[in-house]
Formats: structure tokens, C-alpha cells, sequence
């Protein structure tokens, strides 16, 4: 004997209320069983899910465009950032800025190690601190480190911070669009159940397999055991 099943995804779950509200039997079926209310909050719901499915399958793909354009941007600025402070410690060593003054840059003096650069958000870290410092420096008075200047390094950084601060954007929308939909699914399915659980009522008499159809054609869902042939679509 099958057994009824609610929807596991969002794509069966927007499939099980549109069995419902797009099905015209819904409405011109003889005594109307299934109640008014529970019909609109069905559509409700229905019209709800598939708008916020809608935001995030759009907001996910416009989040994987920007990843993709995003790693060379911030290889770059990894580059420059890395190369601009291993310059800095040369030009500490031949005397021509003080090694106090890597204090400024968040390094400390009696280690003089690049720091780690492979995310994104370490870029952004380290980026605005040599950057400040560099220029802050150089307006006091000191020798400019020249090869790869601060002016090359905040280009490459300015570039990047622009689609990272993008891409973060993107990446709350996305969030925001998924919150929506685990807020929703606890009230889609129970507005399923209710649904399914009066179709199921109205045809309770009828013989088993007529009965399996008839609730199907309203978006119930059956399937047999391991040992048993599945319900055909």
C-alpha cells in the first residue's frame, strides 16, 4: 500500500500548491471540498515561495559571476599588497625608513613577516592599513617606497574593495532570500497537509487505487515501499 509523503524541496513543495491552485477542478468541483480559506492561503503561499526562490536562485548566480571575476582582482591586489611590504622591509634594512615606523603598518618590527593574504577579507585588513600608513608617512616627511608605489597599490586595491563590497551585497541578498524561505517551508507545509488531508477525506470511500488517482490529480503525493512498484506519474 503507498504512503503519502510531503515535499522534501522547494521545487516540490511550489509543485504540490500548484497542483492546487492552478487546478480548475478546484473551483468547479460539485459541494467545493476543499475550504475557501485554505485554498487562498495556499495560493498565498505559493505566490510567497516562489518569489523568494525566484531572489535567491537570482542573487546566487550574480554571486557566482562576481566570485569569478573577483579572483583575479584579488590576486592582483594580494600581489601588490605582498610585494609593496617585502619592499618595505628592504628599505628598512638599507636604513631609508625606520623600523619603528612598521608599527604603523601592523607589523612588528623583530619579526618583519608578510602577513597571510589569501582571503578576501585579509586583502581588505591589510590593504587599508599599508595603505594609511604608507601615505600618512610619506605626508610626515618620509622617503616613498617607489617599486610598486602606494599610489599602484591602492589602485589595484581600490578595484577590488569596489566588487568585494559587491559582491558582500550580493551575498546578504542571497541570504536574505533564504531566511525568507526556511521561514516559509513550516507554514507551506502545513497548509499542505491541511490541503491533502480534506482531499483525502472527500475520497476516503472510494476504491484504494481510485482513490490514489483521484487524490494525485489534487497534488497528493504517494509512493510505495522498496518492495512495491512506484506510483506512476
Amino acid at each position: 500500500m503507498p504512503y503519502r509523503r510531503l515535499p522534501k524541496t522547494d521545487a516540490a513543495r511550489l509543485k504540490a500548491l500548484e497542483a492546487l491552485t492552478d487546478n480548475n477542478d478546484v473551483y468547479t468541483v460539485a459541494g467545493r471540498f476543499i475550504d475557501r480559506n485554505s485554498l487562498a492561503k495556499a495560493q498565498k503561499l505559493y505566490a510567497l515561495l516562489s518569489d523568494a526562490c525566484g531572489q535567491h536562485a537570482t542573487s546566487m548566480r550574480t554571486q557566482v559571476r562576481y566570485s569569478k571575476r573577483m579572483a583575479n582582482l584579488q590576486h592582483n591586489a594580494m600581489t601588490y599588497i605582498s610585494h609593496f611590504i617585502q619592499v618595505l622591509f628592504l628599505a628598512v634594512e638599507r636604513g631609508e625608513v625606520p623600523e619603528d615606523c612598521l608599527k604603523e603598518y601592523g607589523i612588528k618590527p623583530d619579526e618583519k613577516l608578510v602577513p597571510y593574504l589569501k582571503t578576501a577579507e585579509a586583502i581588505m585588513q591589510w590593504g587599508t592599513r599599508v595603505i594609511q600608513a604608507e601615505r600618512k608617512r610619506v605626508k610626515e616627511g618620509g622617503k616613498p617606497i617607489l617599486s610598486p608605489s602606494i599610489g599602484a597599490v591602492a589602485t589595484h586595491f581600490d578595484v577590488f574593495k569596489e566588487k568585494y563590497n559587491a559582491q558582500r551585497q550580493y551575498k546578504n541578498k542571497t541570504a536574505g532570500a533564504l531566511a525568507d524561505i526556511d521561514t516559509l517551508r513550516p507554514q507551506v507545509d502545513e497548509v499542505i497537509l491541511d490541503l491533502w488531508n480534506q482531499i483525502e477525506k472527500h475520497f476516503e470511500n472510494e476504491p484504494p487505487e481510485k482513490k490514489y488517482q483521484l487524490c494525485k490529480k489534487y497534488g497528493v503525493v504517494y509512493y510505495y515501499r522498496r518492495h512495491e512498484k512506484h506510483l506512476e506519474e
